[in-house]
């Protein structure tokens, strides 16, 4: 039996879960979220809690069960909660600033660069004088939020001599030393 596939989901109060021809359908505050699911896993809504189930223990069917589990745990907790991720600009005169859903970045290059976010994504930026400028992300759709976080961060990717770049909150860059003096 799969470790995680075996876990129940408990569905928290605001919450409501349907499942019609292989499609979960997650309802929250945060928002709606839905997920097609393999026919060889079995999805059954209970008593405030989702069991997923499977026919044989082939290692597909396996990793399915856990994999399925988890995106469906995954909608529920972000249909709850929602998912929020904030993003450091570390460098001189990196500057990031949004009107709606457009945000624009400003990292050292001849031009500024203007990035349109899904409707999903709600965007907040932050600048203090002495700290570094930030980029706060919240959305329900976990999946969406990690791939706007590396589209973004991909414009800048942190770098292990100065340590410039884009990078997540509370995220250590490893740093090397460099060039060592000649002899």
């Amino acid at each position: 039996m799969s470790r995680i596939g075996k876990l129940p989901i408990s569905i928290p109060n605001g919450v409501t879960v349907s499942l019609k021809d292989n499609v979960v359908t997650v309802k929250g505050p945060k928002g709606e979220l839905t997920q097609e699911v393999d026919p060889r896993i079995s999805v059954k809504i209970e008593n405030g809690v989702v069991a997923l189930e499977r026919a044989s223990d082939d290692r597909i069917e396996r990793s399915l069960h856990g994999l399925y589990r988890s995106l469906i745990n995954n909608m529920v907790s972000g249909a709850h909660e929602g998912f929020k991720k904030t993003l450091e600009l570390v460098g001189v005169g990196y500057r990031a600033s949004n009107q709606g859903q457009l945000l624009e970045l400003s990292l050292g290059f001849t031009h500024n660069i203007f990035l349109q976010l899904p409707p999903e994504v709600k965007v907040e930026t932050k600048s203090e004088r002495n700290k570094n400028p930030l980029i706060i992300l919240e959305s329900a759709d976990k999946q969406l939020l990690g791939q706007v976080c590396t589209k973004i961060r991909s414009f800048r990717m942190p770098e292990p001599y100065k340590g410039k770049g884009i990078k997540f909150e509370g995220e250590v860059i490893r740093r090397k030393s460099g060039k060592s003096a000649g002899k």
